[in-house]
């Protein structure tokens, strides 16, 4: 004795045993006659333990027993039929699920779990499920709220009697429809067992970089709890490069005089240590425009500086931004970029600090051009001074050598630099 249940996730055969649980078989076997399960919701579904349906209501609170259906509700629920040797050993076992002795209507339940001791001699045992666990594994599998309830519904949307041992009382046979109920769809919060993802009919190339644009700003917001950026969505200056290998002794004004080829230096900061002063060999330089630090960053990556060949990229410092976040609060926003991107050492300040440790000038006509230039500058006359607010080594001679890409063009004589 068998019965074919057709569920939105496949099929599985119900094997009775007819001869331990009359009752209870006789009451499921007839139910299924009346189509009393089709479109009955999987309404809890606990992972390796159960899957409970049967309830028509779909609130584990309603369903009849054939014999209320056929008598009237003085009929709802019958007795228990527990046996000591059917136990909840395997997967599959299906089981009466009532609240309390002899409380059994129409909802039962089916076992995901194996060896469950707990539900032992406590609810009554009438089948097995013998075809179909790979349907239980994907009913088992399915994601579920707090109270259990899965977020695509699951329905048995069809039942079949594959063998019935029982005769068909004439009170029922009023009960069984001509032809099965028509499939049902909720209208609630859940998705229904027909619905697919909306395929994404974009090129490839596009929804990669939408999914590159989704995952940086996921990362932008982790860094923005942790404190390591203002906020989200602000972005690093794009007219400041970041400068590193220096040697120790290039100073600030030395950075200045060679990216001044390329245009207006706005900001120039060797970053030293803040206890010995002593430079860290790597530097920040902004620009008054995009497009000067785009024509420097390609010139002078790989040139050699004080016998150090240096190396040129784009800075992802925020720390202009940091500054202007701390002056507004930290509830600051992204409008203060534009005045941490705007940001320039004063004028007046430059010259008084030029006129205390000498001004680099190049004479001649080749000022403007300083491709395959080398000179030689005097070291300062003291062994240790203070040089924009860091202290320097002193130094002999100081060797600049600029390489870039215009080796054709050759220079007759070298132009003479000058401390004025």
């Amino acid at each position: 004795m068998a019965v074919l249940l057709e569920t939105s996730k496949g099929d599985m055969v119900v094997d009775l045993f007819v001869e331990d649980c009359p009752i209870t078989t006789k009451n499921f076997l007839k139910l299924c006659a009346v189509k009393y399960y089709n479109n009955c919701l999987f309404h809890n579904v606990q992972r390796n333990f159960i899957a409970q349906t049967g309830d028509p209501t779909s609130t584990g609170k309603g369903g009849t027993s054939i014999y209320g259906l056929m008598y009237g509700d003085q009929a709802r629920f019958f007795e228990d039929e527990k046996r000591p040797n059917l136990k909840h050993r395997m997967r599959g076992v299906v089981g009466m699920a009532s609240p309390l002795p002899n409380a059994n209507a129409s909802q039962f339940y089916i076992t995901t779990g194996e060896s469950l001791d707990s539900l032992d001699n406590k609810h009554t045992i009438f089948g097995q499920v013998t075809e179909g666990l790979d349907v239980l594994e994907a009913i088992n599998e399915a994601y579920v709220d707090e109270a259990g309830r899965p977020y695509q519904n699951i329905r048995i949307r069809h039942t079949i009697v594959l063998d019935d041992p029982f005769d068909t009382p004439p009170e029922l046979e009023a009960l069984i429809p001509p032809a099965s109920p028509e499939p049902q769809f909720g209208e609630g919060d859940r998705l229904e067992e027909d619905w697919v993802p909306i395929e994404d009919t974009r090129p490839a190339e596009e929804i990669e970089e939408e999914t590159r644009k989704a995952d940086a700003h996921n990362r932008a917001v982790v860094l923005e709890m942790i404190g390591d950026l203002p906020e989200a969505d602000a972005k690093p200056p794009t007219s400041v490069l970041f400068v590193c290998k220096l040697n120790p002794v290039t100073s600030e004004e030395d950075l200045e005089i060679i990216f001044s080829r390329f245009g207006r230096v706005v900001d120039c900061a060797i970053i030293r240590d803040f206890k010995t002063g002593d430079s860290l060999c790597y530097a920040f330089i902004g620009f008054d425009n995009d497009k000067s630090c785009e024509e420097a960053y390609f010139k002078m990556n790989n040139v050699l500086i004080d016998d150090r060949r240096i190396k040129v990229d784009f800075s992802q410092s925020v720390a202009h931004l940091w500054k202007q976040f701390k002056k507004g609060g930290r509830k600051g926003n992204a409008d203060m970029q534009a005045a941490a991107e705007g940001h320039e050492r004063d004028p007046n300040a430059m010259k008084e600090r030029s006129a205390g440790g000498g001004r680099l000038e190049m004479k001649g006509a080749a000022a403007s051009r300083s491709y395959g230039l080398a000179a030689s500058l005097p070291a300062p006359s003291s062994s240790r001074g203070v040089r924009d607010g860091g202290p320097y080594r002193k130094r002999q001679e100081h060797t600049l050598l600029l390489e870039d890409d215009l080796v054709g063009e050759r220079r007759q004589g070298h132009e003479e630099m000058q401390v004025r």
